[in-house]
């Protein structure tokens, strides 16, 4: 068995402690310590996984080979390239950065040192979507909800980069193919930022997809539907579910196709588990991540791509945003 990998989070509120709990539950990982700007929360979650606490990120280089990076995303880039110039690879939280130059820095360092650089798109771990990615061979139309109850965090960002950012980077990895035209609406609603955003996107093969978030519902809904000729799924994200209908040729001469419907095999599992699993994997066996630094690029020049569309958009409705 290979020696376990010595590991560290950075940033361990709402999802870093959970990438915290999840290194130390692993036989392949040792969870050395944890850092954090906010010494109560950082030594609570210290105490609670016996590691040790830093205030300083700067303190762990040297110390161990591999990291999370669960800080807000206006520091990923500073931390994440701080970690590689010392010889650390990253899982870094989605979106990879807060700017394209930013991720074109980290994607470039990550390849000059060797080291693995992944991002963390976690709903491409979920069974759910693995299941539903061996049905897809030709998408014609996509229609994505995701919905959340208001939460005081991550309004360091927009929805779009906090949710919609999610849909943005499946979509674009079922169709494969580049995007030709994008519309989008967004609306301020309880902060200044965009809390309800809308995007269109038509990509050159023809495929549509049609896109809402929203961080102000009253209902958690994380649901995507597909369409491909003769067959419809729908991906239910939390319930780890996806639902089909195919439609079957006639068995003969003037008679009706049938429908068949049913559900996709799924083996249900913790898509962060499989997301570090996966991580700690790469970096043990010096392989190519799931989500590599290059795919987080996509999905975030897509999400600024909406981003620019909605403030074109708010400036002709005189709808004040802050981006």
């Amino acid at each position: 068995m290979s020696e376990k990998l010595r590991t560290a989070v950075i940033g361990v509120g709402h999802l870093g402690k959970e990438h915290a709990r999840i290194y130390h539950s692993l036989e392949s990982a040792e969870l050395v310590a944890v850092c954090d700007t906010n010494e109560t929360q950082g030594r609570a979650i210290a105490e609670r996984f016996g590691v040790r606490y830093v205030p300083d990120f700067r303190d762990l280089l040297g110390e161990v080979a591999a990291v999370s990076v669960a800080t807000p995303t206006v520091a990923h880039h500073e931390v994440t390239c701080a970690c590689l110039e010392a010889g650390v690879s990253v899982l870094v939280e989605k979106p990879i950065a807060h700017t394209l130059a930013e991720a074109d820095a980290m994607i470039a360092l990550a390849e000059r040192q060797e080291l693995v650089l992944q991002v963390g798109h976690i709903e491409r771990f979920n069974p759910a979507f693995r299941a539903l990615q061996q049905e897809i061979r030709r998408p014609l139309f996509f229609e994505a909800h995701r919905m959340g109850i208001f939460s005081p965090r991550s309004l360091d960002i927009d929805v779009v980069m906090d949710l919609m950012v999610h849909e943005l980077d499946i979509i674009a990895t079922l169709v494969n193919s580049e995007v030709v035209k994008l519309e989008a609406v967004g609306i301020p609603i309880l902060t200044p930022k965009v809390d309800l955003a809308n995007a269109r996107l038509e990509f050159a093969n023809g495929c549509i997809a049609n896109i809402t978030a929203s961080r102000v519902s009253g209902e958690r809904l994380r649901k995507l539907r597909v369409f491909q000729p003769h067959e419809y799924y729908s991906l239910d994200y939390a319930e780890q579910q996806v639902v089909m209908c195919k439609l079957l040729p006639p068995k003969s001469t003037g008679i009706l196709p049938e429908i068949s419907a049913g559900g996709l095999e799924i083996t249900k599992r913790e898509p962060l588990l499989a997301e570090i699993e996966a991580f700690v994997s790469a970096v043990q066996d010096r392989t190519t991540p799931p989500v590599t630094g290059a795919e987080g690029r996509r999905a975030l020049a897509l999400a600024l791509e909406v981003l620019d569309k909605i403030k074109d958009h708010s400036v002709r409705a005189g709808v004040g945003l802050h981006f």
